[in-house]
């Protein structure tokens, strides 16, 4: 494998003398570097919405949304899948975050796990990968052999597959039924994907997450009404959340959320559709946890 022609791992130009810049001058060279990666990513917004729609029919019928990844890559994926049931409120297995060497690896380094395709063969069938599931497999060069592996035994099992790489014509993109590639380019400093390409990724999984929580009714407006309060900071949150959701006072808001004992979409259709507690429970169940229809309803 030659990574030594991926735009990842080639010099960057800009970037030659950092050793010698002043930290302003480094910073200023970071910064400039950053800011090219937005606009990659736009660049992939057809594919990126595509994934959405194969994540949201996956989680639709019961399946999950399993990232896959080593190193930085799978760092960022096991990232957003711990973020997803604070402020999603989905349960921990619809979201997974499966990372070369296991969960150790996220604070220290497995060397040589994210050279073998059989560990992620190993770790989806440990989270009995079923074909209702999605598999997003993230790596920045695109080459990566547990992600190829992992992609590969996923589509063999029926299960959908989505790469993310940061380069052209990846080979992970074999594998997937929808390929994201963000050409992310040289980083700043020479092949240190945590960078440049570990920005981009995040940026994908934050669209990928969040525009499919989206499109299952877990935001109303653009607010988090299915998040889990559970602490002081995120007692108060939901309170302003019902609040601004129905347009009412943050003493009415925190009655109608004790009546609905701290679920903030019920507290919210209480109050939108005039009703109690307990009928606007049955309005969600029946219109599928969906806020506007269940206050149309």
């Amino acid at each position: 494998m030659d990574l030594s022609t991926l735009g990842t791992e080639t010099r960057n130009d800009n970037t030659t003398d950092l050793d010698r810049m002043s930290p302003t001058e480094l910073l200023l060279a970071m910064n400039d570097e950053d800011q090219t990666v937005a606009q990659a990513v736009r660049r992939a917004v057809p594919d990126i919405a595509a994934a959405v729609d194969v994540v949201v029919a996956s989680l639709r019928q019961g399946g999950r949304l399993i990232y896959l990844g080593a190193g930085t890559s799978g760092r960022i994926g096991m990232l957003d899948a711990v973020e997803c049931p604070p402020t999603f409120g989905t349960s921990p297995d619809q979201v997974l975050g499966l990372l070369a060497g296991g969960a150790g690896a996220f604070t220290a380094a497995v060397e040589g796990a994210e050279d073998d395709p059989t560990r992620a063969v190993a770790d989806l069938d440990a989270v009995g990968l079923t074909a209702r599931d999605t598999v997003v497999g993230l790596a920045a060069s695109g080459r990566t052999p547990y992600v190829v592996g992992g992609l590969a035994h996923a589509r063999a099992r029926g299960a959908t597959t989505v790469s993310v790489a940061c380069n052209q014509d990846a080979m992970i993109s074999r594998y997937a039924d929808v390929a994201i590639e963000v050409p992310t380019g040289p980083e700043v400093l020479t092949g240190s994907t945590r960078l440049k390409a570990g920005t981009a990724e995040k940026l994908v999984c934050n669209m990928l997450s969040t525009a499919t929580m989206a499109r299952l009714g877990k935001v109303y407006g653009n607010l988090m009404v299915d998040m889990n309060a559970t602490n002081e900071k995120l007692v108060d949150r939901a309170r302003r959340i019902v609040a601004e959701a129905a347009d009412t006072d943050l003493d009415t808001a925190a009655r109608a959320l004790a009546a609905a004992h701290g679920h903030a979409k019920t507290a919210i259709v209480l109050l939108l559709a005039n009703c109690t507690a307990e009928e606007a429970a049955a309005r969600l169940r029946d219109t599928g946890d969906d806020v506007r229809a269940a206050v149309a309803a």
